[in-house]
């Protein structure tokens, strides 16, 4: 994990970089070359974090010394105070230390041999627990939600103790109690006994155990985040050297899925961590606020939160044997680009409902759907069938038309009481805000969109306060598919794309196309927020798993082609996605009648500690590949019969297979209008239309009609994206940390 990147050579050149640089300078550490000796003998490494992304003013640290020197002979010393004294063997070459105390800015930790030149020296840079530290200037009004946050023993967090919403940390104890069938307070009787309702849980090697669960509940970044694990207080404090019995070395971090309303609040939930299947297999859980989309769609801030919360975990319970994230739909976006874009903070990721991520995918699906639902109920009522309107997007589902175009809420600032709910904007989840919304009458109010929420990072227009925006239908050529297969005609077509129109700034209909800004989708591109999968993910296992929806008669976002769109993703970063998995249609949970996510977790650890076990000298990427259990296998299940069968195949977005023949895939109306799989132009290149692109024939005067609305030409999707951006690297910060900062 971080162990794997912290190298001497890295270290020194750290050093240099940050006694060179002033706070406002940008600072790489891209393309560090990989040392090949160490001169001194000596690695300092930063166990919790990176060392430039310090917080809360303490470090889990190890030294090291290569074989044949005398560890008797080190000493340790923080900004020239010793402190060899705080540090405990962990090893005969390695010991270990959590320095507290720490001041805001740079220190300069150093290890040095006595009696010997060979001195090693490390910067480190702290940040208040509050953040920020690359996510930007923080997002204003914010609301303070610990007064409203339940712990597991039924209680109340309670008020904050300042203005980032903190929180003193705490640790309960709860219980199961098989007579309740909930947790509760878990406290002894005054001899000592153990409640008499007291549950047992069997652990991974078959063996009973007390269920009693010890929760760290707490505040980084202004998020609540929670830890839980196996473990009866009668064994005594857990630390980083005092591991509980009942936590198998390896942790779960767990997410919320949403996205609507997402923004400007704490939130009152984490992703969850009592996850009985979990601690059965022995892992410690964790989750924060703001990695529930529901309560903050910003992937960017939900990475940051990630690395401070898996920071606090390390500081206070020792590395773990790795870290696997999980999540459905909102929880797939964090996995994915976490993994990708700040490689280290995730060993694995294990996804359902599965999209690449907010920005692209979701986002293009959602503002066409709302385009074409407007269309066919405002602007062409008589004109196209059912069947024909269904066929112009692509989806399995009639229903899905009107059900995405509610969810282009996200997209929408602009809240009105009569509003019809396929045309509904402004969702906000805190009642003290209602009265601050934007609207044009109140042009200084807060913008509840998903660009606004990720201003830091697309930008404001000039001389206003609205983000910029990745958004842009110019040369889409809405309905395509549906003519090259004769359902619809070609007047049909002209007229389609002739009217369809786009959305102003405030998602209005306007009859012109809505076209991007540049620095906006340039930023996409470059900083992940537009999935890459040539990262981290190169070297990530991932198992994505889904229940089928594409054929919900109300409609449903979740549809199968998003997870075809990451993997094409891989494929095009990597040359191959076999570090994916995908299974369909199984029986998700953990239990004897639903046993397959359990399966799915038990297949990700023996890939995850083969991986670690191989000491081999191949790349990671190629290890990954190299040690994915032979019984973990991608299919799906044919649930048709009395005893369920899984299928065991390729899953691909069109073939002539079992497979899909149980879970069909449909495009979505931008991959219907010609747009590659992946899914990730955000303006596509553009050129004269051609014959060639269509099954049909055009009248002259048809010919002419569509090259009018077409005036600058049609979409070439091949091409790329128009602003030949490219992904920049990864631990990309907006500041304040000037390491990697995205200019």
């Amino acid at each position: 994990m971080l162990k794997r990147i912290q190298t001497t050579l890295q270290i020194g050149l750290l050093a240099t970089l940050f006694a060179a640089c002033s706070a406002e300078d940008p600072v790489s550490t891209s393309g560090s070359p990989v040392p090949t000796a160490v001169a001194t003998g000596i690695t300092i490494t930063i166990l919790s974090t990176q060392p430039w992304l310090v917080t809360a003013g303490d470090a889990l640290v190890e030294v090291s010394l290569t074989s044949g020197l005398d560890i008797a002979q080190l000493d340790v010393s923080l900004n020239g105070i010793d402190v060899t004294a705080e540090f405990v063997h962990t090893s005969p070459q390695r010991i270990q230390a959590l320095l507290t105390g720490l001041p805001e800015g740079d220190s300069i930790l150093a290890a040095s041999l006595s009696g010997t030149a060979s001195v090693e020296t490390l910067s480190i840079t702290n940040y208040p627990a509050s953040g920020p530290i690359i996510s930007g200037r923080r997002e204003q009004p914010f609301y303070c939600q610990t007064g409203q946050f339940k712990l597991v023993n039924g209680g109340i967090l309670g008020s904050q103790i300042d203005n980032n919403c903190s929180v003193v940390t705490r640790v309960d104890y709860v219980y199961w109690s098989e007579s309740d069938s909930a947790f509760k307070p878990f406290r002894r009787l005054p001899g000592g006994e153990l409640p008499a309702d007291l549950g047992e849980i069997v652990g991974p090697e078959g063996d009973s155990k007390a269920y009693i669960v010890r929760v760290e509940t707490g505040t980084v970044n202004r998020a609540i985040y929670e830890i839980a694990m196996l473990h009866d207080p009668a064994e005594g404090q857990v630390g980083p050297w005092n591991r509980s019995s009942g936590w198998n070395g390896k942790l779960v971090y767990t997410h919320g899925g949403g996205c609507r309303s997402g923004w400007f609040q704490q939130g009152i939930r984490t992703g969850g961590v009592m996850r009985r299947g979990l601690f059965e297999q022995g892992y410690a859980v964790t989750s924060s606020t703001l990695n529930v989309f529901g309560q903050n769609c910003n992937d960017l801030l939900a990475s940051e939160t990630h690395i401070m919360v898996k920071e606090r975990f390390v500081e206070h319970y020792g590395v773990p044997d790795y870290t696997i994230a999980t999540g459905a739909s909102g929880g797939s976006y964090q996995s994915h680009q976490t993994a990708d874009n700040y490689p280290g903070i995730f060993d694995g990721i294990i996804v359902g409902l599965s999209f690449p991520d907010v920005t692209s995918a979701t986002i293009f699906t959602l503002a066409d759907a709302r385009l074409l639902n407007y269309y066919f109920t405002e602007v062409n009522a008589e004109s196209f069938t059912l069947n024909q309107q269904t066929a112009v997007a692509g989806f399995g589902s009639w229903g899905s038309i009107a059900n995405l175009s509610r969810g282009a809420a996200r997209l929408d600032p602009i809240y009105e009481f009569d509003t019809p709910a396929e045309e509904a904007g402004g969702e906000i989840s805190i009642a003290q805000w209602e009265n601050l919304r934007y609207h044009p009458d109140n042009p200084t109010g807060i913008r509840t969109t998903v660009y606004d929420h990720t201003v830091n990072v697309y930008g404001l227009l000039d001389d206003t306060q609205i983000a910029q925006r990745p958004l842009d239908n110019v040369g889409v050529q809405y309905g395509l598919a549906a003519l090259n297969a004769r359902m619809i005609t070609p007047q049909q077509f002209i007229d389609l794309n002739r009217d369809i129109g786009g959305f102003d700034r405030d998602m209005n209909h306007v009859s012109s196309r809505h076209r991007a800004d540049e620095q906006a989708s340039r930023r996409a591109l470059e900083s992940g927020r537009i999935l890459y999968g040539g990262a981290g993910l190169a070297s990530t296992p991932i198992i994505d798993y889904r229940s089928y929806t594409d054929h919900a008669e109300n409609g449903d976002i979740h549809m199968i082609v998003h997870q075809f769109s990451t993997r094409a993703r891989l494929r095009a970063a990597n040359g191959h996605s076999d570090n994916q998995v995908m299974l369909v249609g199984g029986r998700w949970g953990f239990t004897e009648d639903s046993p397959d996510l359990g399966n799915i977790f038990r297949e990700m650890d023996s890939w995850l500690m083969a991986i670690k076990n191989d000491d081999s000298d191949m790349d990671l990427s190629r290890k990954v590949v190299a040690n994915k259990p032979l019984t973990l296998i991608e299919g799906c299940w044919d649930n048709s019969g009395e005893t369920r069968v899984l299928i065991a195949e390729e899953q691909t977005f069109v073939a002539n297979s079992r497979c899909n023949e149980l879970y069909p895939a449909y495009p979505t109306p931008r991959i219907a209008a010609g747009a590659t799989l992946a899914n990730d132009v955000v303006s596509c290149q553009l050129r004269l239309p051609d014959p060639a692109d269509y099954e049909v024939t055009f009248t002259p005067a048809q010919s002419a009609q569509l090259d009018a609305v077409f005036p600058q030409g049609v979409c070439d999707w091949e091409r790329g994206d128009a602003s030949l951006a490219r992904h920049q690297g990864t631990w990309v910060s907006f500041g304040p940390s000037p390491v990697n900062r995205l200019q």
